[in-house]
């Protein structure tokens, strides 16, 4: 279960001096405690990443990382989005360490112990930085639906299900048959 360790507002600089085997996140101060994901977010995570990896790489438009990678979106704020995607024009906020500053796209595949984090609270932190596209994955629903921002918050794209195919508007041309990610 995904929980916050303590009541204490934590800084990047707090988290980067943690010495323990956990994953965490921090969101808004707090520092979220990330428990390993279920074989299912795995596999769909992987299977996600093979889709869009492949077809970044044949068109050249920059790089995919995944988890664990940290994106420092301020100083209160750093979360480890499952797979995220960087425009070839902004591979500049790629650092040895961390991606500093909002990816063009985030991938987050839904875990019970994450489900309101990615749902509410790191949704809020996407838009409010500047994510061109925002990618929630259900593995229970076997959905994915797409958000792209609005005016003041997000607007829902498409909703995916199994036995559709995947488009996005943000890597036109992509196409992902679902029942190859929720088989």
């Amino acid at each position: 279960m995904q929980t916050e360790t303590t009541d204490r507002l934590y800084t990047y600089d707090d988290y980067l001096k943690i010495n323990d085997d956990n994953q965490y996140e921090l969101i808004g101060g707090k520092l979220i405690l990330v428990p390993a994901p279920r074989t299912i977010h795995q596999k769909i995570k992987l299977r996600l990443i093979w889709f869009i990896t492949n077809f970044i790489r044949k068109n050249d438009l920059g790089e995919i990382l995944d988890a664990p990678t940290d994106v420092v979106l301020s100083e209160k704020d750093k979360p480890q989005p499952d797979i995220l995607f960087i425009s070839k024009e902004r591979l500049n906020i790629i650092t040895e360490y961390n991606v500093q500053g909002a990816p063009d796209l985030i991938v987050e595949v839904l875990s019970p112990s994450t489900s309101r984090w990615d749902k509410v609270e790191k949704s809020k932190l996407y838009y409010k930085h500047g994510v061109k596209e925002y990618w929630i994955a259900d593995p229970d629903s076997k959905v994915i639906e797409i958000f792209i921002p609005g005016e003041k918050n997000w607007n829902l794209f498409q909703a995916y299900a199994e036995d559709d195919i995947l488009t996005s508007p943000l890597l036109a041309g992509l196409e992902i048959p679902l029942k190859e990610v929720f088989k």
